[in-house]
This record gives C-alpha cells, structure tokens and sequence, in this order.
C-alpha cells in the first residue's frame, strides 16, 4: 500500500493549528506519510501577527517522512487555497488525504483514510472518504453514502476530475433535474440553499460545489461510522465558524473495520443522517438552542 500525502491548510489560528499537528503526529502511520502544509496570506495587519504565529509553528515541524511549505505571499481565500493546492498534488501523486488547521483527529485517522484509498482506487463509483461522523450509534462502522463532508476527506486524481467550480451550473442541473429535495436529504438539510448563496456571492465554499459534483454525478463517499476527526473550531475564532454544540463528537481511537461487500448507497444510514438533520435543524430545534445559549448569558 502506497500511502498517501497529507494537505493540511491552515491560516490564522495558532493555537488550533499546533493541536491539529499533534493530532497527526500522533497517528500511527505519521512518520511513514509526507505532509503538505498550505499557509493562507494575511489579508491585513490585524491578521498578519497571527499568520506569522502560525507559520512560525509549521516550519520547524518535524515527525513526517518529508514535509512541504507553500506560504501564499497574499490572501487568496480558502476555496482557492484548497482547490489550487488539491490540483496541484493530486496531479503529482494521483490521491490526496485533506484536512484543515481546525480538526483534531484519531491517532488511526490515515490508517482509515489509506486503507479506504487503497481498497476502492479502481472503484469509479466511488469518489470520496469522509472520516467524521455525527454522533449515531447505530450507524455500522464503515457505510457508503451519496454525500460528501469537508471534515478530514480523501479522494482520487480520477474523482477530482469530476469537480466542477461553476456553482450556477451546478445548480442549475439540480433544479433541472429536480433533484433538490435529494439532494438536501429528503428537505432537511439546505444544500441547495448553501450552493444558491454561493452562486449568488454570499459564501464561497468550494465544499457545498465538491459535494454536487460528486451527487451529479451519482458517485458514492465511504464514510466512517464512528468519528475519526473532531472539529475544534466552533469557538467563534474562525471565518467559517460559529459556536456550535451540534456538531461535537468523541474521537473513535481504535482501528475501524472496512466492511462494504456491496457497491451501493446503506439507505438506513442516509435515513439516521436524515433523521439527525431534522432534529438538529428544524425550526424548533434552533429555538431550542437559541434559548439555551440565552440562558447561557
């Protein structure tokens, strides 16, 4: 097994950049991996201690077979950061595992990620490795899913292809083809509305375009059932961030079994994820939670 090479993307968080390393370096094929590491430029002075904080964090880093920097010398955004530095090294090595300076993840997190790589290289069905999860007991350990997540992914040269950046004409193949309730597991999660802001400049995830190209294209995602990445970056520090409870989950620590004898999507794990989204996202729901951060004050 030919192990792949790490993307982290970091920009100005210090201090969540260093517990993302030590994360990595914790796991067990850390020293065996090379380590791309893609430093976003400061977009004013108010940000720019904080870069250099966190550059002076990933340039003596040390643990990794080899390790590679790339400072952008301006601020050029997330979106482009990953989709450029994605291209850049999937062209070069054929397969990339991702993550960015807010994830924490299981010291078997690239055993996981590599051994899905490896086990569905030739598989054209598949396009994704996804290793968070919400927390759902009853999901086996390992399922396929017609969804992609942004926390802690992997993917192939021959799956990247099928990116599409134009937003609008993702979009517009979606409503076309009346796939939007689909889409947005059977109307509880908004997708479709996150790509519409997108084309309408209100966000620029390339996340919310990466998982319709892949949809689009009817591609599958091996996803972890138990979670494997844990986001700490819900405390307000991020530009992509807020403060969320909804999303935390406990690490799986132990080496997940990948066991999916059918090349198909588990319909019962899309129905608990459906079902999670319409817990946590209906309208009473974040009632709740708006009540609850109230009382918190």
């Amino acid at each position: 097994m030919s192990l792949s090479p790490i993307l982290l993307f970091t920009y100005n968080r210090p201090s969540h950049t260093l517990q993302t390393l030590k994360a990595l370096q914790d796991n067990t094929l850390c020293s065996k991996s090379e380590l791309f590491i893609f430093s976003d430029g400061y977009k004013n002075e108010t940000d720019k201690k904080d870069v250099e904080a966190v550059r002076e964090i990933i340039r003596p880093i040390e643990g990794f077979k080899a390790v590679h920097l790339i400072e952008n010398t301006h601020n050029v955004g997330l979106a482009k950061n990953i989709i450029d530095g994605v291209t850049k090294v999937i062209e070069e090595y054929g397969k990339v595992i991702v993550i960015e300076d807010d994830l924490s993840t299981s010291p078997y997190f690239l055993t996981f990620m590599n051994e899905a790589l490896d086990m569905f290289e030739n598989e054209n069905r598949i396009g994704h490795i996804h290793g968070y999860c919400y927390p759902l007991p009853e999901l086996p350990e390992t399922f396929l899913i017609k969804w992609t997540g942004s926390w802690g992914w992997a993917t192939w040269k021959r799956a990247w292809k099928e990116f599409n950046p134009d937003g609008e004409a993702l979009l517009n193949e979606i409503k076309s083809r009346n796939l939007s309730r689909l889409f947005d597991f059977n109307g509880k999660y908004p997708y479709t509305r996150m790509l519409q802001r997108q084309v309408n400049g209100k966000n620029n995830s390339w996340a919310i375009r990466w998982n319709a190209s892949l949809f689009l294209k009817d591609m599958l995602s091996v996803n972890a059932g138990r979670s494997l990445v844990r986001n700490i970056g819900f405390d307000g520090s991020g530009i992509h961030s807020g403060l969320q409870d909804i999303y935390t989950t406990q690490l799986y620590t132990d080496r997940l079994t990948i066991n999916i004898p059918v090349i198909e999507e588990n319909k019962a794990a899309r129905k608990s994820i459906e079902r999670y989204h319409n817990k946590t996202y209906s309208f009473w729901a974040k009632v709740r939670r708006r009540i609850k951060r109230h009382l918190k004050i």
